[in-house]
């Protein structure tokens, strides 16, 4: 088992570094410039505080940095943060160019499933534009993959990108991956919260921060959107990922590398030691930063050095 060193900046490869180009970002989307503001230190931002703005914010980035063309969500489902959901996507690549003497892996022939892709399906757009991959999305909510569809068909990416239901809500895995299928890698963003009261304390102090912008405005009472599924779980974090671990043992055959981002570093060694009870090989802590806020994904395989070397190889040939 081994822990790879934080970062103090986003990814090397991250396309969200520096300050945002706004003139930029309103030119491919004005509908941005609605949402314009003065922050307190005299700079042009947006207000981060108003779902809206977020969702419109978001569709900026996508049109100008990946040529996403109208990408929309539904009202009330999670709206993520971009720049942190593409150093996910740059971790996967690393772990996997580790496995091929240092070369990424690019292109359609290597398969990533996203697990709980949401309405957003941001990981599969994002891995596919900067590394070429497919990607089997899946979701429980068919209003989310519905909106994803809309995504996929207004940029043509049905065939790259197969948006797949999964019907037993406690399963990851089954039914979703077909018998014979071959995957790199899993990535899963979890429930991180243990009951709604939990979600909404979370979404208040994330409003609280954001308010000191502007202590005069009244902030909404809405959080930052999320469905239930998305948002929370009996059990959390830890029961979530530790079902997860449950069940990959499974498709070991399946899967060269299982992944999903940990919010709380306290979970982390208890989730090594159950991987371990599973029969893991290996076992991988990615730490990520982005400012001041550090996170994580945690890896592990059933297979060996040599093995996934093999396995790499043999998809590229």
């Amino acid at each position: 088992m081994s822990t790879q060193p934080a970062a103090a900046l986003l990814h090397p490869r991250n396309r969200h570094q520096g300050r945002y180009d706004f003139a930029a970002l309103i030119a491919v989307e004005p509908r941005l410039k609605a949402f314009m503001i003065i922050n307190p230190y005299g700079k042009q931002s947006i207000d981060f505080a108003n779902p809206a703005a977020v969702r419109v914010f978001n569709a900026a980035l996508l049109k100008q940095l990946y040529g996403i063309q109208n990408w929309q969500i539904p009202e009330g489902y999670l709206c993520p943060p971009v720049p942190g959901r593409a150093d996910y996507i740059h971790g996967l690549a690393d772990l996997l160019a580790a496995d091929a003497g240092g070369d990424i892996p690019r292109g359609t022939d290597f398969t990533v499933l996203d697990v709980g892709t949401g309405a957003n399906c941001i990981y599969p757009l994002l891995g596919h534009h900067d590394y070429g991959w497919r990607f089997i999305a899946s979701d429980v909510d068919q209003r989310a993959l519905a909106a994803a569809a809309e995504t996929l068909a207004a940029n043509d990416l049905t065939q790259v990108i197969d948006l797949r239901l999964q019907r037993v809500k406690s399963a990851f895995f089954s039914g979703v991956l077909h018998e014979g299928e071959r995957v790199v890698c899993t990535l899963c963003n979890p429930p991180f919260h243990s009951n709604a009261a939990e979600a909404t304390s979370g979404s208040e102090r994330k409003w609280r921060n954001l308010g000191k912008q502007d202590p005069q405005r009244k902030l909404p009472t809405l959080n930052f959107g999320g469905q239930s599924n998305e948002l929370w779980c009996k059990g959390g974090e830890l029961t979530f990922v530790r079902n997860m671990m449950k069940e990959s043992r499974e498709y070991a055959q399946q899967v060269l590398w299982f992944t999903t981002l940990v919010s709380k570093s306290a979970h982390i060694r208890l989730l090594q030691r159950m991987l371990k009870q599973v029969g893991a090989v290996d076992v991988q802590v990615c730490s990520m930063a982005q400012g001041q806020k550090q996170s994580r994904f945690l890896a592990w395989t059933f297979h060996t050095a040599e093995q996934r070397k093999a396995w790499l190889a043999s998809v590229q040939n």
